[in-house]
């Protein structure tokens, strides 16, 4: 890249360019790594302008250094093992530790620059996925730039146009990579208070990610097209998603990006949102409408905000239902309805474990503890105060608290509902149809008889 071009826009322009060429290369910025799966606080801007920082759910930051004014991040893509869920681990690629990789957070007009080690057994380039910037940092090998070779370390620089919510992902061997989990957030916030940006309280991002992953098995199946038995925000499935946790009365944004191979109608219990952003951008206040679900298609990213004006513990979900189950087994027959008593018995004396599924549909699954493969989830699992969720993969809660503390993103709890405010038993009697109160006045009518036409031309009854 043309350096005068990249540090263009002050008097000190050449000056800066040859600093930075002499010394900003010296060395590279330390790459930092995590390993835990949980949520990470927000990183507060140490350097730089300041910004209100985003939460990534099951995720974290990657810190920066600044050098002669341009901010320098180190993403080193590597093997990793992310834990799905407590007690099921999977084998990934990644960056620094994790899949997906962390969340890099700037601000418009930043220069930017990142380092990108490459430790994986195959070559790799990085793809930043909305971005407007110089071809040549564009990231689709073979075509903007060689592929980064096994061991090698290449540099991207460019600057940050346009406030938004975009992603990064290689352009290498795709179906591999991509597969395997190799993603990642970007976070441009806005240098000054912006028309369309509203300024919130809680900042929550997530990707939208899936996997092939036999029971029983670490590694993803990476020839899938469509089939996946796993989907998961940031690389987790329910329960091991977090939640997201606010004080009531807070204004809340919540940043989706999706790199599966399939859409997902996202639906939050309780409250209404606008969609107020995509990967191109804000969206015009004249393009807004209320809603309670909005799809979001491949390689997209939809923004959402709201008022977390309704207190309580909030299901928050992909409205696809198989979506919101684990470890699915694609060939299971239905069986409700098909008596299993004769059988059962004379199965449990060839094989002792044996146990009948689904005669009266699966939320038995739910409640019992199946045995199932080591480091595979429970399809149906999680428990809430009042019993088994019956849930997985892509689903989590929203918990809206009035007493919750600005700024604190611990869980909560569960949540309890007021006197008078939560569904209960009706015990009294129950009144009878209006057909049976019709019958016995003698005012009902019988329907006349169908009239049916047979294939030889005449009519019955």
């Amino acid at each position: 890249m043309d350096r005068r071009a990249f540090f263009s826009g002050a008097a000190m322009t050449a000056v800066a360019a040859a600093s930075v060429s002499k010394v900003a290369m010296a060395a590279l910025p330390e790459p930092v790594t995590q390993a835990k799966p949980d949520t990470m606080p927000p990183l507060v801007p140490h350097t730089g302008r300041p910004y209100n920082p985003v939460v990534t759910l099951n995720g974290w930051t990657l810190p920066w250094r600044l050098n002669q004014g341009v901010k320098e991040f180190h993403l080193v893509a590597e093997p990793v093992v992310r834990e799905m869920t407590p007690g099921f681990k999977v084998n990934m690629w990644g960056y620094n530790g994790q899949s997906p990789g962390p969340t890099i957070e700037v601000v418009e007009g930043d220069r930017v620059r990142i380092f990108v080690t490459n430790k994986l057994p195959e070559h790799t380039t990085l793809h930043w996925h909305g971005q407007r910037l110089p071809n040549g940092m564009d990231g689709v090998g073979g075509l903007n730039q060689p592929q980064i070779p096994v061991g090698k370390t290449y540099v991207y620089e460019f600057v940050a146009r346009r406030p938004g919510t975009f992603m990064y992902h290689p352009h290498a061997d795709e179906m591999t990579q991509m597969a395997m989990g190799m993603m990642g957030l970007w976070i441009t916030h806005p240098k000054a208070k912006h028309p369309l940006i509203d300024e919130v309280q809680r900042d929550f991002c997530f990707l939208l990610n899936a996997y092939d992953i036999d029971p029983g098995s670490m590694t993803p199946r990476i020839m899938t097209m469509l089939d996946f038995n796993l989907w998961s925000w940031n690389s987790r499935v329910f329960p091991g998603i977090d939640t997201l946790n606010v004080r009531q009365g807070d204004k809340v944004r919540i940043r989706i990006g999706n790199l599966t191979m399939t859409n997902h109608p996202i639906h939050l219990h309780g409250h209404e949102f606008m969609v107020t952003g995509t990967d191109g951008g804000p969206v015009p206040k004249s393009a807004r409408w209320p809603e309670v679900t909005t799809d979001v298609a491949v390689g997209q990213m939809r923004q959402l905000e709201f008022l977390a004006d309704e207190e309580g513990d909030w299901a928050f979900h992909c409205h696809k239902s198989h979506h919101t189950m684990n470890a699915m087994g694609h060939n299971v027959p239905t069986m409700i309805g098909v008596d299993h008593r004769g059988l059962v018995d004379k199965m449990l004396k060839l094989v002792p474990d044996y146990m009948a599924m689904g005669e009266r549909g699966m939320a038995d699954m739910g409640a019992m503890e199946m045995p199932i493969p080591d480091n595979t989830a429970p399809m149906m699992t999680g428990t809430g105060p009042y019993g088994p969720l019956e849930m997985g993969g892509m689903f989590s809660l929203l918990k809206v608290r009035k007493d919750q503390k600005p700024g604190d993103y611990k869980d909560p709890g569960n949540f309890k509902q007021p006197p008078g405010t939560q569904a209960f038993e009706w015990t009294g009697s129950l009144p009878e149809p209006a057909r049976f109160q019709a019958e016995a006045d003698g005012t009902s009518t019988t329907p006349p008889a169908a009239t049916v036409r047979k294939p030889s031309g005449h009519t019955g009854h």
